[in-house]
């Protein structure tokens, strides 16, 4: 039976699917995309009585990643993700923030950029890292394999897709990444998008509009 447990944190105005993940069988955790209110994503953490060991980044768009610098500060621990490739989208967050009248937001250098294939931990538990560019091009997705859980950011979404019209952002890359790395993984496997209720990609491969397989065959 898997350790692994998680909350759904919806954050900001654009209710971005913050996660808090755990291992049950060491109470450590992580938080995944700390797009902002830091003092609730505390509070929730210290509610489940998890240690919060690291920070995990899909991509580098502001309503994802805009408390990740303040937190890795008072937490003192390391952020992983997402792909080196989202850096300029990092570097731009204090411009952002301004700009969608968001809270004061700091850049960060990721204390690990990941690439795919790469893997990381979560106390005992593992996290398999996939590049999947497209909706930005240093997207990363994290993947659970005992418990058929994967964290997917803004790729894919229950009945659509992410937007591809950001600077370097592409259309077909996005779709590949869904069907060549995503889809492969399972349909039994449950997704938690950034934005809205969670699906399956079995579900998304019968049904979704820009993805299913019916558009392929």
């Amino acid at each position: 039976m898997s350790t692994l447990r998680a909350e759904i944190i919806p954050v900001t105005a654009f209710q971005q699917n913050c996660t808090l993940l755990w291992d049950t069988q060491t109470m450590r955790g992580a938080l995944v995309d700390a797009g902002g209110e830091i003092d609730r994503l505390l509070e929730r953490a210290q509610h489940h009585g998890v240690t919060i060991e690291k920070l995990l980044v899909t991509h580098g768009h502001l309503d994802h990643a805009s408390g990740v610098a303040e937190l890795a500060e008072r937490l003192g621990v390391p952020i992983e993700g997402p792909h080196e490739d989202d850096e300029f989208w990092i570097e731009g967050l204090p411009e952002a923030a301004a700009r969608y009248g968001f809270p004061p937001a700091r850049s960060f250098v990721p204390t690990r950029w990941l690439q795919h294939g790469d893997a990381v931990t979560v106390g005992s538990l593992t996290f398999d890292v996939l590049h999947c560019p497209g909706h930005t091009p240093g997207h990363v997705v994290f993947h659970h394999a005992p418990s058929q859980i994967a964290l997917v950011g803004d790729v894919l979404f229950a009945g659509s897709i992410g937007r591809s019209d950001f600077p370097r952002g592409n259309h077909d890359d996005l779709v590949a990444s869904i069907r060549e790395r995503l889809f492969p993984l399972g349909d039994d496997n449950r997704f938690v998008p950034g934005h809205g209720p969670l699906s399956t990609f079995g579900e998304e491969r019968r049904n979704n509009p820009f993805v299913a397989d019916r558009r392929f065959g």
